[in-house]
């Protein structure tokens, strides 16, 4: 079983980080995406990205301070740089030794910039929405661009699991980033609502959280079996089997 996650653009690479790390598997790639971003000024960036001038100016900076290579010293774990209410509900900080062996096989982070990450592997502090329409060479967005390698490795990660399924806790838009006719797997979405107004509804900045705890949830519970979602019951959560479909998990609260 395999959880994919999407980023936050939220991050900060200060902070405290456990000594051990992997590395980006798609630095190349990674590298390629960074040199076109390097030649957008910050007024071109903010038409881009539709950002303000402030995250442009920064973000110019970014792409200009990237390296491709990825050392302790300049770099942090992914699932401790990003943050916002995914990685507030995820709490990878909070994992131990054990979590993180498990979290390592388990659990991948979809990226615009550096395709499918591990939660340890290393990265540098970026800008750059799955969404992005920005072309890089023949690709005339991001969704092209990854097409085939997002794919490969979630397929050879599942292959090497010896499973083929997928716990889809990304967005919309990081998801379309996995060629599904391409894609080996049977796939899960779990939905969390709350009530509000007479009736449960997705209110997003509660769903996003929700997201992160459930895959918090399968990592610390070291879950292998998806017949074991059901028991999540985090924050007050817990499973309509009514309002739930063979591959759509819904899950109440209040």
């Amino acid at each position: 079983m395999l959880v994919v996650l999407s980023p936050a653009k939220k991050l900060s690479i200060e902070g405290e980080k456990p000594n051990n790390y992997t590395l980006p598997q798609f630095t190349n790639e990674a590298e390629k995406l960074i040199k076109v971003l390097s030649k957008y000024t910050p007024k071109k960036l903010t038409g881009l990205m539709k950002i303000s001038d402030a995250i442009a100016d920064l973000n110019v900076q970014r792409y200009n301070d990237w390296k491709s290579e990825h050392n302790f010293k300049e770099a942090k774990q992914a699932a401790l740089t990003f943050t916002g209410e995914v990685y507030n509900g995820l709490n990878a900080a909070s994992f131990s030794d054990k979590d993180i062996s498990f979290a390592q096989d388990h659990l991948r982070i979809l990226s615009g910039l550096y395709g499918v990450l591990k939660p340890m592997d290393l990265i540098h502090a970026y800008r750059l929405e799955m969404g992005t329409r920005l072309k890089v060479g023949k690709n005339n967005n991001l969704y092209d661009f990854w097409k085939t390698e997002i794919v490969k490795e979630i397929n050879q990660t599942l292959k090497n699991q010896g499973d083929d399924v997928i716990v889809n806790l990304a967005s919309n838009e990081y998801f379309k980033a996995i060629n599904k006719k391409e894609l080996k797997a049977n796939v899960i979405v779990p939905v969390f609502k709350d009530f509000k107004n007479g009736e449960y509804k997705t209110i997003m900045v509660y769903a996003k959280r929700a997201r992160g705890m459930m895959a918090s949830f399968i990592i610390k519970n070291q879950l292998k079996d998806s017949t074991d979602l059901i028991a999540f019951d985090t924050d007050g959560y817990c499973f309509n089997e009514a309002a739930s479909t063979a591959n759509e998990l819904v899950f109440y609260r209040g």
